[in-house]
């Protein structure tokens, strides 16, 4: 497991998703996750939607499901999920920026809660699917993280897991340069492997159903997403006031490094499909 040299948790989370707001909703849109590219000649927009849509196969969705979204940001694959599959969700978000734009942006059958999903108060086995789309890289506690997923989804529930992972043999020089400072800057208070995944999914209970890298059809983002700052910064006053004057001002270095990182191999990006077994 990757940790930073300087100890992040939920406040700094919190902080780092409230400053940044106006910044992540210009650069990454609503969604504030990777597009999944399957012929390249997809608009940002239709690749980001695809990661969803993705999300959403692997989980089995039905119309009257009962969901929860784990770090659902501004609750835009919620919103999503909701109206193309017809199920009902709860999302959970650390950002109290977040949870307003979220309200200010309905649909039915979709809540948006400022709560650690780690404290999430759900009732045992209380719904049938769970996805958590680039938030488990900020639980300071993964192994709780999966434990509360599998107490809360019910027998024969599906949880599916977008996850930034550090590579299995990433150099020592890696580690240093490129994905303890991604962790740092980026407020990731660890990055695990897809084998430290899989093993604490395991340990809380889960099978785990299907696993596929598919880091060469979202590392695109980030050169989408650099240009897009850098056009921001020249026209817009506020985000150049966050990018260098703001307290999280350093998260904008880690956009370099994560293109390197996925260039090289160092980081991946993981789909973890898992479910809560049935007693026999």
């Amino acid at each position: 497991m990757i940790v930073p040299n300087i100890s992040q948790n939920a406040v700094a989370v919190a902080d780092h998703y409230d400053e940044l707001d106006p910044i992540y909703r210009r650069v990454w849109g609503d969604h504030v996750h990777h597009g999944l590219w399957a012929t390249g000649r997809e608009t940002p927009e239709e690749a980001v939607e695809a990661l969803v849509d993705t999300v959403g196969d692997r989980l089995g969705l039905t119309p009257g499901q009962a969901c929860v979204d784990i770090g659902c940001g501004y609750g835009s694959t919620a919103r999503r999920l909701a109206v193309t599959r017809g199920i009902r969700a709860t999302g959970f978000t650390l950002s109290a920026g977040q949870a307003r734009y979220a309200v200010a942006h309905p649909v039915a059958g979709v809540d948006v809660l400022v709560c650690d999903w780690l404290a999430n108060g759900l009732a045992d086995a209380s719904v049938k699917a769970a996805w958590a789309i680039e938030s488990s890289e900020h639980m300071v506690d993964k192994p709780l993280f999966f434990a509360e997923a599998h107490r809360v989804l019910a027998p024969g529930g599906r949880f599916v897991i977008c996850a930034w992972l550090a590579g299995t043999d990433a150099s020592s020089w890696q580690v240093r340069h490129l994905l303890e400072p991604i962790c740092r800057e980026g407020r990731l208070p660890s990055m695990g492997t897809r084998e430290e995944y899989e093993a604490m999914a395991t340990a809380a209970g889960f099978a785990v159903t299907g696993y596929e890298d598919v880091s060469r059809r979202v590392a695109r983002t980030w050169l989408i997403c650099a240009a897009r700052l850098v056009k921001a910064v020249l026209v817009d006053r506020e985000t150049r006031r966050l990018a260098f004057g703001g307290r999280n001002r350093n998260s904008f270095l880690g956009i370099p490094r994560l293109i390197l990182a996925y260039r090289t191999g160092a980081m991946r990006y993981g789909i973890f499909t898992l479910a809560k077994v049935k007693p026999a």
